[in-house]
């Protein structure tokens, strides 16, 4: 017999979310729905916009991800009208990049999934001194390794506890007995946690010192960027440098040492290193520009989590399909079309009344996704109609396909510090591993575009490329590469001055969309097959595979109805939100 487990909403996550899954008798989940249930209009606002607006309007799809998407928009554009920006102009978007992808990964880690392995109040059954001992294991120099820092950040939290303001620790499945971490080692982490809250301002402002502001940063213009006072002020240059080095410290003596102390703990929890990799297939792009057409990540395509084989990317075979999506495709016969010829118009099909499994385990009235029919508002990409995972375990695979001179010594060092074979990679905790190496590389190596950009200033100071756009002529340009997420791309044409049509296929598109015509379900949906459920009242299992892919909903979705129809209703009720 089986039953139904409703997420909704998936929380830690940027965006509305909703996991539907089906298990048996034995718990096990057979079948998985992933559904984003709110929507967005950025690509239709864009058409019929000046291109060169495009960047700054497609960076609003999200508060987060805000400067991927305004570098996309910019790049798309110069890819249409043949501009290539100046060195500069290309390292200080690098250094932006990087800055980033730091801010990124160590906030998804602490704040949004590293709760998915640190139980809270077990680390306030910790004994202080031997927390301590234990972050030598981890790393050299550990992070927060005084007995006497551990003991106030252990009573910092019990003091929250005892008001019952957990605040952000509220409502968590603390007990759960898939939690492997000892009460040590869940200080250790509790420790970094609240460390984090200090790092995170201060890599917001790497950002802010050539971007103007963050989020949503403001200098990038088509031809290439207009911070041209802070790239040529030393002291701007010195102050971008010191809190790289300051938060590449944190990478080193906490971030890592909390992976590699995970991967060797969780190692024996099946549920996350046996499972969460149902779909093999790997998608990754070149980014992360260090010098002239040099990067640290590689472009290419990994099958069935064969590392032997890597092959190229061939963009014609890029395709979005709806036929489970709440849109359809007019004016055509075909299942999928490339983005430069896709199509955004709704097509909402409602929910179906049923049951599932309410907080008490017992069986309550719901809506339910349609199983047999439409139920997301995101679309599902393909590449040469097969799924395809992106993100930081996509750029590690690929790196190693690759035998990228960046990654794969990082990963390597990652397996040997762990004692884990490469097919640990394939997991949910390889997921999250996969994270820090990509900071990792990102530390080691990301000086590489600041001493290229202060050693070209010496022999050229411009920063923007001249250009021109002869309205009589038609354009049509993209730009491909990879985000915190994932592979980004955007995609547009330009005819009369004007954009004519526009689309993004963001990263958590490719790895959240609903099951295409084919039956072939995405990574999200793929990920949960298989796996057992401790606990069907606290699906803590479910959380950790689906964060382990850092969702940014946000983006993935498409449209909003202009005529006001209400197309769903929804109520939080507070009591029953689950971390």
């Amino acid at each position: 017999m089986t039953k139904r487990i409703i997420v909704d909403p998936i929380t830690r996550i940027e965006g509305h979310l909703r996991i539907e899954v089906i298990v048996d008798e034995s718990n096990t989940i057979v079948d998985a729905f992933s559904s984003s249930t709110l929507w967005r209009g950025l690509e239709k606002i864009i058409v019929g916009r000046d291109p060169r607006d495009a960047g700054f309007i497609a960076q609003r799809i999200c508060g987060v991800c805000t400067y991927s998407h305004y570098k996309a928009g910019i790049v798309a554009v110069e890819d249409a009208l043949g501009i290539k920006p100046p060195l500069n102009a290309q390292m200080v978007r690098s250094l932006m990049n990087i800055s980033l992808f730091l801010h990124d990964h160590i906030v998804h880690f602490y704040t949004l999934h590293g709760l998915d392995w640190c139980d809270i109040t077990s680390a306030l059954k910790a004994d202080p001194a031997k927390a301590a001992k234990e972050a030598y294991k981890y790393a050299k120099i550990p992070l927060c390794a005084g007995e006497n820092e551990l003991l106030a950040v252990q009573k910092r939290v019990g003091d929250f506890v005892q008001q019952g303001a957990l605040g952000p620790f509220q409502n968590a499945y603390w007990g759960h007995r898939t939690y492997r971490f000892s009460p040590e080692q869940n200080l250790i982490v509790l420790s970094h946690y609240l460390k984090l809250l200090e790092v995170q301002r201060e890599v917001a402002k790497m950002m802010a010192i050539f971007g103007a502001k963050q989020p949503h940063p403001q200098s990038l213009t088509v031809g290439g960027v207009t911070s041209v006072m802070d790239i040529l002020d030393p002291t701007r240059l010195g102050e971008w440098k010191s809190k790289f080095e300051m938060v590449a410290d944190f990478v080193y003596r906490a971030y890592w040492a909390d992976l590699v102390m995970a991967a060797q703990v969780y190692a024996s929890e099946p549920s996350v290193a046996q499972a969460g990799c149902g779909v093999k297939n790997f998608l990754s792009h070149a980014e992360m520009q260090i010098g002239e057409n040099e990067y640290l990540y590689s472009t290419g395509i990994v099958k069935n989590g064969d590392l032997s084989k890597l092959y190229d990317l061939d963009e014609n075979l890029i395709a979005e399909e709806v036929t489970n999506s709440w849109y359809k495709y007019e004016n055509t016969d075909k299942v999928a079309l490339h983005p430069y010829d896709g199509q955004t118009t709704p097509d909402y099909t409602g929910f179906d009344d049923g049951v599932s499994i309410g907080p008490d385990g017992k069986e309550i009235p719901t809506k339910n996704l349609k199983h047999d029919g439409k139920y997301s508002w995101i679309k599902s990409p393909r590449y040469d109609g097969e799924p395809m995972e992106v993100g930081p375990l996509a750029t590690v695979v690929v790196g190693l396909a690759a035998k990228n001179p960046y990654i794969t010594p990082v990963a390597q060092e990652f397996l040997k510090q762990t004692g884990l074979p490469v097919d640990a990679l394939f997991t949910t905790l390889g997921r999250t591993a996969a994270r820090c190496i990509e900071a990792r590389v990102l530390c080691d190596y990301g000086l590489k575009a600041f001493d290229t950009l202060v050693e070209n200033l010496k022999v050229d100071t411009r920063t923007c490329a001249p250009y021109s756009i002869d309205e009589s002529k038609e354009y049509k340009g993209r730009y491909i590469g990879n985000v915190p997420r994932g592979m980004l791309s955007h995609w547009v044409r330009i005819k009369g001055g004007k954009v004519e049509n526009y689309q993004a296929v963001v990263p958590s598109t490719w790895n959240a969309g609903p099951r295409d015509s084919q039956g072939k379900k995405g990574p999200y949906e793929m990920s949960l097959i298989g796996t057992k459920v401790a606990d069907i009242t606290q699906p803590l299992e479910i959380i950790r595979h689906i964060h382990s892919f850092d969702p940014c909903i946000a983006c993935a979705v498409h449209i909003m109805d202009t005529k006001g129809v209400e197309l769903s209703e929804y109520q939080v009720k507070p009591s029953f939100a689950r971390i």
